[in-house]
This record gives structure tokens, sequence and C-alpha cells, in this order.
């Protein structure tokens, strides 16, 4: 019996962090959605403007045997960049901002520690942004939002930003992805 664990990760456009955790063996699942914000059950035309607070987000679900949240971890900060504040490439606004919400104490500790340790090796020439709080409520997206990439294989959007953050799964997690 799969043991299933929940993490819950902003970076920037959920198309295309899905595709790229869609990749990952021992994901068992990814939902894109809406979290960080105050507005209850907003949609996506008000998560995009910017007046709920909330940031695009992945919820992840996955295998705890075959997957850590600490693995989980290094590929999000692989597949964005967690130095840029309110964006990620073309897509501008905190809506895009780099955050990881966290389950429960032991996922805030080992997000703390992994953005330490990115940041005593020197990973990245510029400071970490990424923000970290306590998961408070968890909006699913709407429908057309879901298996975005895969349902549109084709679309340039995803061709241009979303490809590269599958490749760099394929490339850099060899010996777990597909």
């Amino acid at each position: 019996m799969t043991r299933t664990e929940i993490a819950t990760l902003g970076g920037g456009c959920f198309w295309c962090v899905e595709a790229a955790f869609e990749a990952l063996p021992g994901v068992v699942d990814v939902t894109s959605g809406y979290a960080g914000g105050h507005a209850d059950d907003p949609t996506y035309g008000e998560v995009c403007s910017g007046s709920t607070g909330h940031a695009e987000v992945v919820q992840i679900a996955y295998d705890g045997d075959e997957l850590a949240y600490a693995d989980v971890l290094k590929v999000f900060f692989t597949v964005h960049d967690p130095t840029q504040l309110n964006r990620q490439g073309p897509d501008v606004g905190s809506q895009y901002r780099s955050i990881v919400l966290t389950h429960d104490a032991e996922q805030a500790e080992t997000a703390a520690a992994y953005v330490e340790q990115l940041d005593a090796e020197g990973v990245y020439d510029d400071e970490i942004v990424t923000e970290i709080e306590p998961l408070e409520t968890f909006y699913r997206a709407e429908e057309k939002h879901q298996n975005y990439y895969e349902k549109n294989p084709g679309d340039a959007y995803c061709t241009f930003h979303a490809d590269p953050k599958i490749e760099k799964v394929r490339r850099e997690f060899v010996d777990r992805a597909q």
C-alpha cells in the first residue's frame, strides 16, 4: 500500500510546475490550485488580478516510500528560480511568487533547513526569496487548469516554459524520472 504524502508549492505558473512534477516517478497526482491569500474560493481571474493575495500553486501527492519531502524540495528548487521576487520568467505578480506551504512542523523545518543549505552552498548568485509558511487553505483551480500541459501539448506557452522544466527533471533526476 502506498504511503501518500502531500506537498504544496508555488513557483510561477502552475501549468509548468505541474508538468514538471508529473514527470517525476513516485508522484501519484498533481493538482493545480491557489493558496496563501485572503479571499475564499478565488477564481483564476481574481488570482491573476493580484487582488486576492493567492499564489498559483500545485499540491503534489507522492508516495512517501519512494520519495522523501526533501526530494520534492530538491526538484522544486531546480525547476524554478527562487531568487525572483513575485515573478517567474514572463509571469509577473505576487500570484507567481516562490512559496512553500507546509503541512506540518516537520515540513517547515525541512524546507527552512534546505533553503539554509542552498544559501550556505552558494547555489544561487542572488538571495533566495521563497516564502515558507503554513498552508491554511488550498483551493483547487478550475478544471481547465488541471493537467493543462497534458491536454494542450502544442500550447506555445507550455512548449516554451514547461518543456525545459520537464527536460530538467528528466536530466537531473535521471534515477527517478520516467
